[in-house]
């Protein structure tokens, strides 16, 4: 993997396409004052363990956007990772419900499921002000 962006008080980590998304839901926040890093994770199999333990050493708030299923997809394997090396962090993962979601254009599908920019956004607003523990969008 690699770092895309430095920042502080929450890492995402993303996996393909949705990095772009990523990209553009940081620069609204900047208006903000909000600075998250953002970490393109490359590949699943295997994961960059080495990055992982320098987020989960340097974070305690991490969101993982993926364009896969959240069940058994990237952010499972995050918190696999997680529980092998016992970190104790919020994860919030972002991708694919596992629900049927009804059809519609690729826009209207990643804004339904939630990670596109604008439910990135609305993701890291609302786990920089809460404590969440594990939550998978659903």
């Amino acid at each position: 993997g690699r770092k895309i962006k430095d920042g502080s008080g929450i890492a995402v980590l993303s996996i393909g396409h949705p990095g772009n998304f990523v990209t553009t839901a940081l620069r609204e926040l900047r208006t903000e004052g909000l600075n998250p890093a953002h970490y393109d994770m490359r590949f699943v199999k295997p994961l960059d363990e080495e990055m992982l333990h320098e987020v989960f050493s340097k974070f305690n708030k991490v969101i993982t956007v993926e364009d896969g299923t959240v069940v058994g997809g990237f952010g499972s394997a995050i918190l696999e990772f997680m529980a092998a090396n016992n970190y104790k962090a919020d994860l919030k993962i972002l991708g694919i419900p596992d629900r049927l979601v009804e059809h519609g254009t690729l826009k209207q599908l990643q804004a339904e499921c939630g990670f596109d920019a604008a439910g990135i956004v609305t993701a890291i607003r609302e786990m920089m002000k809460d404590s969440v523990r594990v939550e998978i969008f659903q």
